[in-house]
């Protein structure tokens, strides 16, 4: 269990750092610019996303590289699909329910409910990754020997 917990560390910490400090900046900036609670909720969860999925997807591809350099293979269009698929794969189920109903309403709400917008955001993002995690893991750890040239 210790060998699956780093794995998953050294997959997601980066990720989630980067989606952290978007989360933070972009729920920041909306509210100071608009006013807007729905918008500030939006824009937080989205520009998460962006930075998180942007970073997942940059790992998964230098590690097919890197993988496919060792067996003399190219890295081409077609392995770049097999890697979004494979993302599909993982963070599907997962990423509908929290993009489009669990991470938007925490983040509308929770500062509300916190009296304070960067508390609320950050619980809101904390909250959500339990029930992101949970599916997207499970569905990583199937697909992974599958959809994957790196393991």
């Amino acid at each position: 269990m210790r060998k699956k917990l780093a794995e998953w560390v050294k997959r997601y910490l980066p990720a989630e750092v980067l989606s952290l400090a978007a989360t933070l900046a972009a729920g920041g900036a909306t509210f100071a610019l608009a006013h807007d609670r729905t918008a500030t909720a939006l824009a937080a969860t989205w520009a998460g996303n962006v930075a998180y999925f942007g970073c997942i997807l940059l790992q998964d591809v230098r590690a097919t590289r890197r993988s496919r350099r060792a067996a003399g293979k190219r890295y081409t269009a077609r392995t770049l699909g097999k890697n979004l698929r494979a993302l599909v794969v993982e963070f599907g189920a997962a990423e509908v329910l929290d993009s489009f109903i669990i991470r938007p309403l925490l983040m509308y709400y929770l500062p509300l409910w916190l009296g304070s917008l960067s508390g609320g955001i950050l619980a809101a993002k904390l909250a959500a990754d339990v029930t992101f995690y949970i599916p997207a893991i499970i569905s990583y750890e199937l697909s992974k020997k599958r959809l994957r040239d790196f393991n």
